[in-house]
């Protein structure tokens, strides 16, 4: 086996292993209860040397990360034709750090993501996904000790009477025995199998903890989204609002020219039907609204019956977000430390499957008491006791070990796949929201302008409409304009708050590799609290 292993021995002195093979030699030849207490010692201790000596499989190399080369991310440094619109935060390696909605500066929004890590049921239940998998890792060190057995039992018995006495001494008698017998059974771990076992559990629980963090990082994400939705669609009332008060205004002058003659009445027709058009939408934008406002109670862990958020109007402007250097994000994105760790634990698993081509030795022993009456049970003489290993080898299984050996190696590469395409993808998201972020503070500059240029038109238009220049359906035309330019800024606006979370989210939040407990902190005793039954 070319990944067969010997971790070679620190101590200086061969003397204790020298003295071993004669010990052993006389074990096996008299029997173990010829064996002197010094050399069972022994060859405890030669036991336990090569249970830590021995480990068969690969070893494990993190992966390479494809190289960056650029200081900076190439849409951060895309050169303006103004020097206005959306630009990172300065100096460039600054990382987010710990509550990433902060920089947001929004007092509400800070309330809810508190709210919600403490509450949301989907971070609860990755949370105990990922107890589940400290609890799988003390199941697997388990396998490091023997298993003790205590089995007493009670037998009364009386044997045939027509059996002739060469066949049974005690014919046609009645017998009563008393058992208090304690059973050990004890696999060493020579190959390493159960060290891979329990490097496997560890490394399966540092990817349920680094996806506990992906959870949260996606719910918080949610939040911060759904609330600046919010915020838009109170603006988009407003805006709506507003409207509604204009076309009543527009109608009812239309009416009054049209009741003293001057006017006509296709006029008055078509204000009424601007000024309908607009209620119902106005009307519609309650739907939305409502929705997201579930949404973030449901977030929250709150009853959306029983959960309100106050109107505010949007009036934000994306921040400047802390993008750090590219070399930084394989550090800091939870889903690329779990897709590594899941290629940790396929390696381990590799080692698994090499150590089933090995033999695998067991050692029993039994000791206890045994009488026929009660009173007698606990003299010495009653004691009884054996001790014996015992090895088995699989000689033909049709292929299967060599099998289940490929499939574990082609896993692995499977995972190493999934890990370059996580650390690619995970560019590509960055890259993506930084071109969304700016270009959308470049788009809602000039949609701004396109809004007053929209309202400069729509008092020229009613200036030559009260003039008796044109006709009413020109201003028609030009209150659709402006209501169309308003509607587009603050969409856009809505557009720039949710990629500049998009970025955040984008960049890992404020995690970094550093949080992500060690294989010996995962699998570190917890308190019993942490599994009890949620009510």
């Amino acid at each position: 086996m070319a990944a067969f292993r010997n971790r070679t021995s620190t101590r200086s002195n061969p003397r204790p292993i020298d003295a071993v093979v004669p010990s052993f030699r006389r074990i096996w030849a008299k029997g173990w209860e010829s064996a002197p207490p010094r050399s069972l010692a022994i060859f405890g201790a030669t036991a336990l040397a090569l249970v830590s000596g021995c480990r068969v499989g690969p070893p494990y190399h993190p992966p390479v990360p494809p190289t960056v080369a650029a200081q900076n991310y190439k849409e951060s440094t895309v050169n303006f034709h103004d020097a206005d619109g959306w630009k990172v935060a300065s100096p460039q390696d600054a990382m987010l750090r710990g509550n990433w909605w902060e920089v947001f500066n929004e007092p509400e929004l800070n309330a809810l993501e508190e709210q919600l890590n403490i509450n949301n049921e989907n971070i609860k239940e990755y949370f105990q996904n990922f107890m589940a998998a400290r609890a799988e890792i003390a199941e697997a060190r388990s396998q490091y000790w023997p298993t003790l057995t205590f089995a007493p039992s009670y037998n009364w018995s009386k044997s045939s009477g027509n059996l002739a006495h060469s066949q049974q001494a005690n014919t046609g008698k009645t017998s009563t025995v008393w058992n208090a017998p304690i059973d050990a059974t004890w696999t060493p771990d020579f190959w390493g199998k159960i060290r891979n076992e329990v490097r496997e559990a560890q490394y399966s629980a540092q990817v349920s903890a680094a996806d506990l963090e992906v959870e949260k990082l996606t719910e918080q994400a949610t939040l911060a989204e759904t609330f600046f939705e919010i915020r838009g669609q109170d603006m988009l009332q407003q805006i709506l609002d507003a409207t509604v008060v204009a076309d009543q205004k527009s109608l009812d002058y239309n009416q009054a020219q049209y009741d003293t003659g001057i006017g006509d009445y296709i006029s008055v027709a078509e204000a009424k039907t601007t000024l309908e058009s607009a209620q119902a939408s106005a009307v519609n934008v309650g739907l939305l609204r409502a929705q997201y406002e579930h949404a973030i109670a449901t977030l929250i862990g709150k009853n959306p019956t029983d959960f309100s958020i106050p109107v505010k109007p949007m009036l934000y402007t994306a921040p400047p977000i802390p993008t750090g250097v590219p070399s930084q994000l394989v550090e800091r994105r939870p889903d690329i430390a779990a897709a590594e760790r899941t290629l940790a634990a396929a390696n381990a698993t590799i080692g698994i499957g090499y150590g089933a081509f090995f033999p695998q030795v067991t050692i029993s022993a039994d000791a206890g008491l045994q009488s026929s009456t009660l009173s007698k049970l606990f003299n010495w003489p009653s004691s009884v006791w054996s001790i014996g290993p015992a090895a088995s080898q699989i000689l033909f299984d049709g292929g299967l070990y060599r099998a289940e050996l490929h499939q574990y190696e082609a896993q692995y590469n499977a995972d190493l796949a999934t890990y370059r395409q996580s650390v690619l993808t995970a560019f590509q998201q960055v890259e993506d929201q930084l071109a969304a972020t700016r270009i959308y503070s470049q788009q809602i500059i000039r949609q701004q302008l396109a809004v007053k240029d929209a309202q400069d038109y729509l008092n020229l238009e009613l200036v030559r409409y009260n003039t008796g220049v044109d006709p009413y359906v020109d201003v028609v035309v030009a209150q659709t304009t402006l209501l169309t330019n308003q509607e587009t800024l603050n969409g856009l606006q809505v557009d720039e708050m949710t990629s500049a979370v998009e970025l955040v989210q984008a960049l890992g939040g404020g995690w970094d590799k550093s949080q992500l407990p060690t294989p010996s902190q995962a699998g570190a005793h917890t308190a019993n609290g942490d599994y009890k039954l949620q009510q």
